[in-house]
């Protein structure tokens, strides 16, 4: 008699909250007891645990973004495991869609689970079916209690309570955490009033910048649970106009665009306070600066002056990117910068995008994505062939919207974006989309609402150069205008027309001419690639005017990037 074959065990335990998971003995050693007990009564059916743990506390049962989980199906993908065993099925997951995913992939590897507490596992039809009836309720479970805690917080804000969250400056949670309202800091409301007295004086978040570091007023120091402090430092323009526009200050309690009276004391007084608010709406509707047709991609077009990504994007380090400008010459020039350098910091690895060409990239990227997922039918988790070409259809009349509004549309549409040195992250409101598409918001695909797209971004702290994914062939006017008449120019000198008389003809000084005309003896490889536009993005006139142009053809291809063209 052939002995059984061992089956390689592994208990996956989890627990949505921390609470009580620094005891000896918590809910995830009971959960692993339970399972570890029910592997030992499958003995003979040649079950054995693997010692490896697998446990995720205080996570959420509505995604699988979660450390142990993702270890354990990397292993299971590896061929390690054989059985997962769960004491309830929900805390595998609570999502239907997720869970029909991880049925996917174990039947791939070979793998099936159990629940200690519901006699069934997923080698049967059966157990499947009776899988998607219980996942059915737990989904129902956890969107009924989302949506209780919303209109908790709703009701709760309504009369006044703090609910929590970050603490702002100037005040601190009552000293009974059972009473939910704010005590004023009287250490730090005098910095409170000294910004908005600041402010009624110059109208100026700049300015107002500027004095409060002279004067010293500084964020609120916070110190976070692992220990590591945080604020303390020079406000920045985006923390006073925060602080400046927080009702808090008044005594009242914002919920979404509704304002409550709150239970905690005023810091500002009713006349200050509206005193402000009407100036910082006068500032909000003063113009701008002047603006250009001819701006480059750096200059604030009526798209970008409105900042359409303010708030959305971040880098690859968690860091806010906020909406920057500059004048040069009467010309106005918008940027998403990284807050650490708004801030006053030094880092080299800080982000200074050109607003308009940052914003028109992601909106090609956003663009390109709906045309590839309707084509590839990538839209729904589980695709229709009977609905396909309607929501085909409702996918070209949203593009058409994009390309209508431009960068306008894209708050509408997106949640985040995460900027990288390779690459962009985008993630899509759902609900939005759902406005457009029809289509409920759990039933997207998870690669169509969050995705990655390739983004050349050339130098970091400066500003710079974007391309999208495939570089579309895009002459440079500019670059071809003074090629085109520096071949001019030479041939002129060649024939003896002396370099005065050139400049003299061309409307340009002799050093103008002088320093332009050597375009004339770029490589044929090169001239070829600045006529079809298929140049690297970095090539500009200013950089080749700025550069020595080597006499060898192929020095100059390699100095200027060309030798993989």
């Amino acid at each position: 008699m052939s002995a059984l074959p061992h089956i390689r065990c592994a208990v996956y335990t989890r627990k949505s909250s921390d609470d009580g998971l620094n005891q000896e003995f918590n809910s995830l050693d009971a959960q692993f007891e339970a399972c570890a007990a029910y592997i030992a009564s499958q003995r003979h059916e040649g079950w054995r645990l693997l010692p490896a743990r697998y446990d995720d506390g205080g996570l959420s049962g509505g995604t699988l973004e979660r450390p142990a989980l993702q270890r354990l199906m990397a292993d299971i993908d590896a061929g390690q495991i054989g059985m997962i065993v769960v004491y309830k099925i929900d805390r595998l997951t609570r999502s239907l869609a997720d869970f029909a995913k991880l049925v996917e992939r174990l039947d791939a590897a070979g793998c099936s689970f159990v629940s200690v507490t519901q006699a069934f596992n997923t080698s049967s039809s059966m157990g499947r079916l009776t899988l998607n009836v219980l996942l059915s309720f737990a989904q129902f479970e956890r969107e009924v209690t989302a949506e209780r805690i919303r209109d908790k917080i709703a009701a709760s804000k309504k009369k006044g309570l703090w609910m929590g969250g970050t603490v702002p400056l100037g005040y601190d949670p009552h000293p009974d955490p059972l009473v939910r309202e704010l005590v004023v800091n009287e250490a730090e409301a005098p910095t409170v009033r000294t910004v908005f007295q600041l402010y009624t004086e110059l109208k100026s978040l700049r300015g107002v910048e500027d004095r409060a570091k002279a004067l010293g007023l500084i964020s609120k120091p916070r110190t976070a649970p692992n220990g590591e402090t945080t604020g303390g430092q020079p406000l920045s323009r985006g923390q006073l106009h925060y602080l400046l526009s927080n009702p808090i200050y008044r005594g009242q309690i914002r919920h979404k665009n509704k304002i409550y009276a709150g239970l905690h004391p005023a810091i500002i007084d009713a006349p200050l306070w509206d005193s402000v608010q009407s100036s910082l709406q006068e500032a909000s509707q003063r113009p701008r600066g002047r603006r250009s047709s001819t701006d480059s991609s750096a200059s604030c077009p009526a798209a970008t002056s409105a900042a359409a990504l303010i708030g959305m994007v971040r880098d690859e380090t968690g860091d806010r990117l906020t909406p920057s400008h500059t004048l040069r010459r009467g010309r106005r020039f918008c940027y998403y910068v990284s807050n650490r350098l708004i801030s006053g910091g030094i880092d080299t690895t800080g982000w200074r995008l050109p607003a308009a060409g940052f914003e028109h990239a992601v909106l090609t990227i956003l663009i390109r994505h709906l045309k590839t997922a309707a084509k590839s039918q990538t839209v729904l988790t589980t695709p229709e062939a009977s609905t396909a070409a309607l929501l085909s259809n409702r996918i070209t009349a949203l593009i058409e919207h994009l390309k209508a509004k431009g960068a306008l549309a894209l708050p509408k549409i997106l949640l985040s974006v995460i900027v990288c040195p390779k690459a962009v992250h985008l993630t899509l409101s759902s609900d939005s989309l759902t406005d457009w598409l029809s289509i409920a918001p759990g039933d997207y695909a998870e690669e169509f609402l969050s995705f990655t797209a390739p983004l050349t971004i050339r130098r970091r702290g400066v500003e710079t150069r974007i391309a999208t994914g495939e570089v579309i062939p895009a002459p440079d006017a500019t670059l071809l205008r003074v090629l085109a008449q520096a071949h001019v120019w030479t041939e002129r000198l060649r024939t003896g027309t002396p370099l005065a008389e050139v400049a003299a003809q061309a409307g340009h000084s002799t050093s103008y001419i002088r320093t332009r005309a050597p375009l004339a003896f770029l490589s044929p490889t090169i001239q070829k690639h600045i006529l079809a536009g298929t140049h690297p993005i970095d090539l500009s006139l200013a950089r080749l005017i700025r550069s020595k142009i080597p006499l060898c053809w192929r020095e100059q291809e390699r100095t200027f990037g060309f030798s993989e063209a």
